[in-house]
Formats: C-alpha cells, sequence, structure tokens
C-alpha cells in the first residue's frame, strides 16, 4: 500500500514560514530529526540538541532520501546544491509551527497524559485502546518535550481519529507551554511522585507543575488519580477549565474504581467500576499500577464515547513499553530465567511499585528475586535517605540477592539486611561481571535505575551474555 502524503510541499511553505532553495519538494511522507531513524521521504529538521547540531546531518539526511530539511539562514548557503530545502529563522519555532498546523487541520480527539509515573504506560493503554475505533496517533517512546511534542504533532496524519500525547517536565512552564500546543479535549495526571525535587524542592510544586496541563483544557475534562494525596489540590486547579473532573483509583467514589485485582500468570484479571457499570478484563501485563493505568485509559474511553466493553478487551493485548517493566524469558544451557527490565526510570514511588512486582513473581525451582537497582537521579537533597528507606521494601518483596550500583544505592545497600546483600559497585559496568555470575535458572531478575544511571546496560549484558553462551 502507497503511503499516503503527510505534507505537500505548498502547504510547508506556509506551515513553516520558509522560503525554498534547491528547488521546491512536491511532498512529504513523514518528519524527521533524526538520520538513525530516518525515512525515505521524510522532511528532516535540522534540530541543533544540548550535543550536536542538526545542520551537520542535512547531507546524510538528503542522501538516504529526504524529501528535504528544514535549515536556518545562517546555514543556508553552505547547504546550498545538497538538495531541497526549506530556509527558516529558526529550526526549532519552525517545528513547532508545522505542529501548530498539523493541531489547527485535525478533527481528531485529543488525550493529554502527564504524571510523576506511569505516563508512558498510560500513553500505550490509551493508544492500544483507541486504536480498535479508528486511526489513532500517538507518542513514540517518550517524545514529551520541547522537541518531542511538536514533532509528534508534525507527523499527526490530517485523516486520525484520535491522538494519544505524553508530556513530561523538570521544571515549572514546561508542561504549560507543550499543552498549549496539543490543545487536548482531555488531561490526564497519573500520580504525584518526589520526581525532578532536585529542580522543584517540594512534592507541592511538582503537583503544581503537572497541573500545569489543566492550562489548555477549555471545556474539556480533567482526569486524576482520586487516590493520590493531591487529588483536591489537582481538581481545584483544573476547574477553571474543565467542564467535569473525573477520579479513578481505589477510593469509594472514584468515578472509575478498581474492585478487584488478581495476578495471573504473565497478567492480571481485574473487576472494575466505570460510572457504575461493572466491568471484568484481562490485563497482559501484571501490577496493580497497571491496573491503575487502565482505569485512567478506560476514562478517556468513556469522553470519547467508545464501547466500554471492547475497550477493556483491548488490554489483554497490552505489554509494557521497553525499559518500563517488560518481562522477557532468557534461556541459559541449564534453563531459563526471568528477567524484567525497569531500565528506563526510577524514583522511590515507581522503585516502590517495581518491587512489589518482584515481591509478586512465580521463581523456578531453586530459583531467587534478585534486584539490580542503580541510583534514583533529581532528588534534591533528600536523595540519600529516599534511597535508604527502599530497604524495607525490599524486605516486603522478599528479595533474596541485592545488587546495587552508584553512590546513591550505597546507601540502600547499607541499610538492606546483610544476609540480601550480593554487591555494589561505583557503575554498571562494573557490577555486569557480578551479576552475570550470580544468575541462574529460576531466577526473576529486576533491574531498575533512573535512565541516567545507565541500568540499561546489565540487562544488554544479561541478553546477549547468555545468547552467546547458548549460540556456542
Amino acid at each position: 500500500m502507497t503511503k499516503r502524503p503527510l505534507w505537500s510541499g505548498l502547504a510547508l511553505v506556509g506551515a513553516l514560514r520558509a522560503r525554498a532553495s534547491g528547488g521546491l519538494a512536491r511532498e512529504a511522507a513523514g518528519v524527521s530529526i533524526d538520520t538513525r531513524t530516518l525515512q525515505p521521504g521524510d522532511l528532516f529538521f535540522a534540530i541543533k540538541g544540548e550535543t550536536r547540531d542538526g545542520h551537520d546531518f542535512v547531507r546524510m539526511a538528503l542522501e538516504k532520501g529526504a524529501a528535504a530539511a528544514v535549515v536556518d539562514e545562517a546555514h543556508a548557503s553552505e547547504l546550498s546544491g545538497t538538495g531541497p530545502l526549506f530556509v527558516v529563522r529558526d529550526v526549532q519555532q519552525s517545528l513547532e509551527s508545522l505542529g501548530a498546523r498539523a493541531r489547527e487541520r485535525s478533527a481528531a480527539f485529543i488525550a493529554a497524559i502527564t504524571g510523576s509515573v506511569g505516563k508512558t504506560s498510560t500513553k500505550e493503554m490509551i493508544r492500544l485502546m483507541l486504536s480498535r475505533f479508528g486511526e489513532t496517533h500517538a507518542s513514540a517512546a517518550s517524545y514529551n518535550n520541547h522537541w518531542g511534542v511538536p514533532l509528534t504533532l508534525a507527523r499527526m496524519p490530517a485523516e486520525a481519529r484520535f491522538g494519544v500525547f505524553e508530556l513530561g517536565m523538570n521544571h515549572a512552564g514546561e508542561i504549560a507551554a507543550l499543552v498549549a500546543q496539543v490543545r487536548p479535549h482531555v488531561a490526564v495526571v497519573t500520580r504525584i511522585a518526589p520526581v525532578h525535587l532536585e529542580y522543584f524542592g517540594s512534592i507541592e510544586k511538582i503537583a503544581d507543575a503537572k497541573a500545569e496541563i489543566f492550562s489548555a483544557l477549555d471545556g474539556g475534562v480533567a482526569i486524576i488519580n482520586r487516590d493520590d494525596g493531591f487529588y483536591e489540590r489537582l481538581a481545584a486547579a483544573a476547574a477553571p477549565t474543565a467542564s467535569h473532573v473525573f477520579g479513578f483509583g481505589e477510593t469509594e467514589g472514584a468515578h472509575a474504581r478498581l474492585l478487584s485485582y488478581e495476578a495471573a500468570g504473565e497478567g492480571a484479571l481485574v473487576e472494575v467500576e466505570v460510572l457504575e457499570r461493572r466491568l471484568r478484563f484481562r490485563i497482559g501485563a501484571p501490577g496493580k499500577h497497571i491496573a491503575m493505568n487502565a482505569l485512567a485509559a478506560l476514562l478517556v474511553g468513556v469522553v470519547f464515547d467508545v464501547d466500554l466493553e471492547e475497550a477493556a478487551a483491548a488490554f489483554a493485548e497490552f505489554t509494557p513499553p521497553s525499559g518500563r517493566g517488560r518481562r522477557e524469558k532468557i534461556a541459559t544451557p541449564d534453563g531459563e530465567f526471568t528477567l524484567i527490565d525497569e531500565s528506563y526510570n526510577a524514583n522511590p514511588t515507581s522503585m516502590r511499585a517495581a518491587l512489589q512486582l518482584l515481591g509478586g513473581a512465580a521463581i523456578g525451582p531453586g530459583g531467587r528475586r534478585i534486584a539490580v537497582l542503580g541510583d534514583m537521579l533529581e532528588l534534591g537533597p533528600q536523595a540519600a535517605e529516599l534511597h535508604a528507606e527502599l530497604a524495607q521494601d525490599l524486605i516486603d518483596a522478599n528479595v533474596d540477592l541485592l545488587f546495587t550500583s552508584g553512590p546513591l544505592m550505597s546507601r540502600l545497600s547499607y541499610a538492606a539486611p546483610d544476609s540480601m546483600r550480593a554487591a555494589h559497585r561505583a557503575t554498571p559496568l562494573e557490577l555486569e561481571e557480578a551479576v552475570l555470575a550470580a544468575v541462574r535458572p529460576g531466577d526473576v531478575v529486576m533491574v531498575k535505575g533512573s535512565n541516567g544511571s545507565r541500568m540499561a546496560r546489565i540487562v544488554s549484558a544479561l541478553k546477549s551474555a547468555f545468547a552467546r553462551e547458548m549460540a556456542s
């Protein structure tokens, strides 16, 4: 099937506020800012990042088949003759302009999601659910920042029926700027937790920053975790712009309420009540926090008027995104062990949820529960204490072996029981050997840490080492 053009060349001139150089591209099939994932026919934006300038990759993009490149005036002369160019004053602003034009032309129902934890998984559950009812466009991976959101908007087909956007932040005012571009019909806050305390100083300020997602609702619907201690604060922030505020959770009176949760193999069976309607369904991944995400998704389904029975059935197909709880059986010459990949991010709230998940995981004969943990970052002056406080959670989860990496996790290593403590190293690279030597068939191994702690390295090491061993 021929891919539909996303943008015509003439439409791009106006939307980008650009002048064409080197010939006008006829059309663009997609939008890219990365030559590693660029597809032939994409429009390439030469975004200047923290470490690299996209203008250095324009020639490569055009050689790989980009329809055209968006460049700034300062680089236009040196790139003349390389291929079709759209020359603009500021490439980032032009990406935002194209995103704004995509939002203007779209008749899609739009949902926006933020929160300290669970926003990517919730976004994916909403995407999975809505895809049953029409073409659904959603943020790729965690494209939730100042370039990811306008890029996702710019990629949204005019024909899409639904749009699902994740919004992130680590400073006040960032979500307000992003949600002004997205202009959602429904805004979801998953949960408030002590994340980015280094920049905010208090969890109250984090809640207020997340509440910025309601600023562009303009009569839309706010969906908030009813169990969260900041529910009332968030609901009050939503009141001026939201026509309705819906709550989800286990709290009595929640509009979407979890009535029962039962782990079932690699998933869970749940019973819920959504606006006085009872539903029982399967979720393809375990964890009560995942069931909470499903509640939020179902309330989005209510707002967008989809069939709730069919919407709930979609969750049986849900698998956690990479680095956010994805499970994998790893074969060894003597049997297999289970790897739980939680390496993308971490904070005290998500760490406790992950340890509960590990505690509920079934081990094989002779197996053990193994936690491999890296530093939780951006927690401010309380960081060391917040790490040490996880010791009781390790005990409650019946963790048998604890491996830790990083200066902050050393505090947890010291606080953990002697019988649990396996090894602590300064970096994941130094920890790899100890973890690889310890793992045996029947184990359940969970790896978690903030993205900046680079714990994904240990996930890769576990996969590749045993793959090589099985191949030899």
